[in-house]
């Protein structure tokens, strides 16, 4: 056994759990992005001999779930088992291995998440009081934040949710909206009264701010808890009142649970009727006293839920707390937010029409991930290009060039010995640091580690040109050690590859005539063996087929017609001038509009929404903006580009310093915010007229 190769760890018991998909629309290669990581973790801990079973199931409850099938004329249990069927096959496509995937809308579920909520009542920490709420007249109907729409309270911004603006950043109660609609019917919405149930989540603070801190979370989800509980937690409204496709609360009539309070008993629930179904022992995962790890993969938009609401849940209720909670950042494509008109809005099942091999993502994501909250950009040329010369170019490229010598000059079988054991060696050794890289989640270092020992293979076949070698009798011996070495080189490759493309190893597993590969197998050498005829692995991705994908998923998103008086029950629309309120020319000759170059770009430390951006006005100088557009663009995709800005806007003094003006972006029937450009020719500093 080579010199410091680290001996495996002792066997663990790990239970993993990904973010449950909302059974509400189809999976997309932004939600990709969470389950391709996971699985890859999963994978590795499996091949290292550990007893690790992966949960997930669809998240089933909710107004939009209940409202979708009344639009569609079906019952919800009809939708979400039909979206269920869909998620299902699309994570199968991407070779995504679930141990067990269920639905939270489940008896399972049902009994776990009364169970709790009785438990966290008994311990004092369920408040009761009413509430004045948003009333929806005409569907009758209480309207979730996500279902009003209005005016923002602090910067007057139109077309902003019930709960936070896009444009400033504010967060707010619904009934503070001004102006507001419901997304629901266009009816302006009533206050109305409701006796609504509370976990109190402010008596909780001090176990929380030990949790938070114990290392359970990474370094920049635990800073961000501080200014949470800087700001104050408040008491979680966790009812919610008929008409709601959910689960009833025990001793409630009418009153339901709050889709976010039963969605992460879901993990608890699918991992119930597992054991059910298997044999285990459901209280040695998740009782009060069990050793097991207890890891949650999450996007950073749904910290909050699973780094104080889920733990405090289960701390009451005596149940286990999480291990860790790993959370990842957002998905760009070509730099920008998934869009629909430009064909980057790019569902799972479309990328898999077009032909593409899921592999390919795959290890695109890998290249990317390091374990952080930090975005990843799927830039489409890249992805092409990364993808042939890593996959292709280089580790298929080692077996393709040498295996065909062992058949034809060997009857198939390797050498009896390897000559240049320290290059095997090497490729040995580097077992443990590939460990260590996929154990932290840093699959970017692992995948950049991997592939300089492809470098290294392929440099020495390079040398050794075994094409030569095959033309002389008296190099026959030669010719059969170089290609054992290359060989033994490519398994080792396959065995480090294979958490991030189960398929393709299987495919060499296939092919080099061996069982299924574990991380121990890097102990060994590859030697005195028959493997099987090679056949051609995985091809070079064709941009063409990158471009039907694209082509395939535009939308053309034609303006909507003008508002009817549905849209606002009390107002009559006049044809003429389809907007409600109008100003006077004198009015908008106040606005002063000019072009600007955004000299700078950049991620603000603890805003979920605000890139702070540098404006250069040429003669009139540089401003400074906060700008809540980073749901849509990369901040390194922005730089140098023109954009219209609010040149006249009184400065607003903001959490993150001074904002001196407004960049103008558009929002419409596809999802996001668009910064509007000029044409070419404008100049920084430019009046728009």
């Amino acid at each position: 056994m080579p010199t410091g190769f680290p001996l495996l760890s002792m066997p663990r018991q790990i239970l993993v759990t990904s973010a449950l998909p909302y059974a509400n629309g189809s999976i997309h290669l932004g939600h990709l992005v969470e389950y391709i990581q996971t699985d890859i973790w999963v994978r590795f801990q499996k091949m290292q001999g550990h007893d690790c079973r992966y949960m997930c199931a669809d998240d089933t409850h909710g107004t939009a779930i209940m409202l979708r099938a009344e639009k569609e004329g079906i019952t919800p249990e009809t939708l979400i088992g039909r979206v269920w069927d869909e998620h299902t096959r699309d994570f199968a496509g991407f070779n995504i291995g679930f141990d067990h995937y269920y639905s939270t809308h489940s008896d399972e579920n049902r009994d776990l998440a009364s169970t709790i909520y009785l438990r966290l009542q008994e311990a004092g920490l369920i408040d009761v009081k009413t509430i004045a709420q948003l009333y929806d007249p005409v569907k009758n109907l209480f309207l979730p934040d996500r279902f009003i729409k209005g005016e923002c309270p602090k910067c007057g911004a139109a077309d902003q949710y019930g709960d936070n603006c896009e444009v400033c950043g504010a967060t707010y109660s619904p009934t503070e909206l001004k102006n507001p609609v419901s997304a629901v019917s266009g009816a302006t919405p009533v206050h109305k009264d409701s006796e609504h149930y509370f976990f109190k989540l402010g008596a909780c603070e001090a176990f929380l701010r030990e949790w938070t801190t114990s290392g359970a979370l990474q370094a920049e989800a635990a800073n961000k808890m501080q200014e949470w509980f800087a700001s104050g937690l408040n008491n979680w409204d966790i009812s919610r009142d008929a008409p709601y496709f959910g689960f009833e609360i025990p001793n409630a009539p009418g009153k339901y649970f709050y889709v976010w309070l039963d969605a992460p008993v879901g993990y608890m629930a699918s991992f119930a009727r597992y054991a059910k179904d298997n044999g285990l022992d459901f209280n040695d995962w998740w009782g009060p006293e069990s050793k097991t790890e207890l890891v949650h993969f999450i996007g950073k938009d749904i910290l909050y839920f699973h780094a104080l609401f889920w733990p405090a849940m289960l701390k009451y209720s005596g149940h286990r707390l999480p291990t860790a909670v790993y959370a990842h950042g957002f998905l760009t494509v070509n730099g920008q937010k998934m869009s629909k008109s430009r064909g980057t809005f790019i569902t799972a099942d479309s990328y898999l029409a077009q032909g593409l091999n899921p592999e390919w993502l795959r290890y695109y994501y890998a290249a990317k991930l390091n374990g952080t909250m930090e975005d990843i950009d799927l830039n489409l040329d890249d992805f092409v290009a990364r993808v042939n010369s890593d996959l292709v170019g280089k580790f298929i490229n080692i077996a393709s060039r040498t295996a065909g010598f062992i058949h034809k000059k060997f009857d198939g079988m390797l050498a009896d010995g390897v000559t240049n054991i320290e290059l095997v060696g090497e490729f040995q050794s580097a077992a443990g640091s590939i460990a260590a890289h996929y154990e932290s989640r840093d699959f970017a270092k692992a995948l950049r580690e991997i592939m300089a020992l492809a470098d290294r293979a392929n440099q020495y076949v390079a040398d050794e040109k075994p094409w030569e070698l095959a033309k002389k009798d008296e190099a026959v011996y030669r010719l059969h050690e170089v290609c054992t070495v290359s060989l033994n080189c490519f398994r080792l490759l396959t065995l480090y590859l294979k958490p991030v493309l189960p398929k393709l190893a299987e495919q060499v597993e296939a092919f080099l005539n061996i069982e299924p590969l574990t991380w121990d197998d890097a102990q060994s050498l590859f030697i005195r063996h028959r493997i099987n005829e090679y056949s051609h692995l995985m091809t070079r991705i064709d941009p063409k087929s990158i471009e039907a994908m694209v082509d395939a998923n535009k939308q053309n998103l034609e303006p909507t017609a003008a508002p009817t008086p549905a849209r606002h029950a009390e107002a009559q629309v006049n044809a003429a001038h389809p907007v409600a309120d109008t100003i006077s020319i004198d009015d908008f000759s106040k606005i002063d509009l000019r072009i600007a170059r955004i000299a700078n770009a950049e991620h603000i430390e603890g805003a979920d929404k605000l890139l702070r951006l540098t404006l250069d006005l040429g003669d009139l100088g540089t401003r400074q903006v906060f700008a809540g557009i980073k749901s849509a663009y990369a901040p390194e995709a922005l730089i140098g580009r023109l954009t219209v800005m609010v040149a006249n806007l009184a400065p607003r003094k903001m959490k993150f310093g001074m904002s001196e003006g407004m960049v103008l972006a558009a929002s419409g029937s596809e999802p996001g915010l668009f910064i509007l450009s000029p044409d070419h020719g404008a100049q920084p500093g430019m009046k728009v007229k």
